[in-house]
């Protein structure tokens, strides 16, 4: 009895110290927040992170996303040669080459030229565990200031991305948002279409200034009956789109879909030379630039308007061989997006 005892007890002091010692080495989860880093030769960058997704944005030039990546896997065009730049009295008349995750505002032809805003300093803030806003200086150009709001999902790749124009000026203001996103060349574009379009061919090609043609044709361009895909670089890089679908999709050849989902305002006038709702341009083929277009806005003095783009980075596997998107499985993906 006395032996049955003695055992009892030195393994009840087994299992406690066994225990104790799980206890002890157990990590806990790692806490991810918004924090300053250093990237790209920038000192002040703030880093929006959760498990398999970081975003790095860039005040000091331009109020730039440098980064937008899950999981290692990269989705901006970023290369090598302009860190660090800044619009600094050495560089002042130079035009810097703003990569990356660009935003502006528009019409594009009409807008008087606005360097403070594309490429100049902004204030940087982080605004939460997953959030943070970048401000512009006031421009006296075009009379605005321009607030950048990021917030990154906690558990998935899903950024919001909201700019804010302001009105600063003493005069009413027509704009509208425009979007300017690199992505790397070499990948599909998939740009869904939404009904009856004004362009008998549902998109326009813009040729040397100042033509569009209405009626374009080309080779790397598939017009299908629920969609446009742009298998590579058309003959001019230029395209303009009147979808109201209200998204698009980029296949990489990294394995990952980039979309963009963004609002459309089918009775509201678009302010762009087409009155274009989106625009894809390819200005070199390392590069790709992914354009949603907001609506006119015209701002009294004192009032400001905000557009949304919500962006994802999906699993694809890219169709090496054959170059051809498969609609359904795109359109599956993006229709269980939240």
């Amino acid at each position: 009895m006395r032996n049955r005892l003695f055992v009892l007890v030195v393994l009840t002091l087994c299992c406690f110290n066994l225990s104790y010692k799980h206890k002890c080495v157990a990590k806990p989860p790692k806490v991810f927040t918004s924090v300053v880093v250093t990237y790209y030769g920038y000192d002040d960058c703030i880093r929006l992170q959760n498990s398999t997704t970081s975003v790095t944005l860039c005040p000091s030039a331009g109020g730039r996303v440098l980064q937008y990546s899950v999981n290692g896997k990269e989705a901006l065009y970023l290369p090598p040669g302009s860190e660090g730049w800044t619009d600094s009295p050495s560089n002042q008349g130079k035009r810097g080459s703003m990569h990356a995750g660009r935003f502006d505002i528009g019409p594009e032809v009409t807008i008087a030229k606005h360097p403070k805003l594309w490429q100049g300093v902004w204030k940087g803030q982080i605004t939460g565990t997953h959030s943070a806003r970048l401000t512009s200086q006031k421009d006296e150009a075009t009379g605005v200031r321009l607030i950048r709001d990021f917030e990154l999902a906690a558990n998935s790749t899903e950024l919001k991305c909201t700019q804010t124009i302001e009105n600063i000026s003493d005069h009413n203001i027509d704009t509208c948002h425009w979007s300017r996103t690199f992505a790397p060349g070499g990948g599909i574009c998939v740009v869904p279409l939404s009904g009856p379009s004004r362009f008998p061919n549902k998109y326009v090609m813009y040729t040397p200034a100042p033509l569009i043609n209405y009626l374009p044709e080309d080779k790397n361009i598939r017009v299908h009956d629920n969609y446009v895909e742009i298998t590579g670089v058309p003959e001019f890089p230029k395209l303009g789109f009147d979808s109201y679908a209200g998204w698009l999709a980029y296949l990489m050849p990294n394995d990952l879909m980039f979309v963009k989902r963004y609002p459309t305002y089918p009775n509201r006038v678009y302010n762009e030379v087409a009155g274009l709702t989106l625009s894809i341009w390819y200005p070199d083929r390392p590069m790709v630039e992914l354009e949603p277009i907001g609506p006119a806005q015209r701002l009294a003095p004192g009032q400001s308007a905000s557009f949304t783009e919500t962006w994802y980075l999906l699993p694809h596997k890219f169709p090496k061989e054959t170059r051809t998107a498969d609609w359904e499985v795109i359109k599956k993906q993006v229709d269980e997006l939240k």
